[in-house]
């Protein structure tokens, strides 16, 4: 029953690893994307394609916002469950 118990609390957190790696992953890219965008960008007729691109990098910006969100939440979630288990495991043993 004990290793039962281990292998639920090994499963947490390796899942919660994975996620919270993958949560790393999409920020640094977005920051990476972040840094691209410009502010204010003040163009003719000529230079059109600059204004698509910055169209380009809101619109990836804007879709990286749900992901973020998601796996935030559920790392949080994941971490929560794993400190719930690991703190009945220790009334259990005390």
């Amino acid at each position: 029953m004990e290793e039962t118990r281990s292998l639920v609390l090994d499963l947490l957190m390796v899942s919660w690893g994975v996620i919270t790696a993958a949560l790393v992953v999409l920020v640094v890219y977005r920051g990476t994307l972040s840094s691209k965008e410009d502010d204010q960008i003040f163009i003719d007729e000529a230079e059109q394609h600059h204004y698509k691109e910055q169209q380009m990098i809101i619109a990836r910006i804007s879709r990286l916002t749900r992901p973020i969100i998601a796996l935030a939440v559920l790392s949080g979630v994941l971490l929560l469950a794993g400190a719930g288990v690991w703190i009945y495991q220790g009334y259990k043993s005390f």
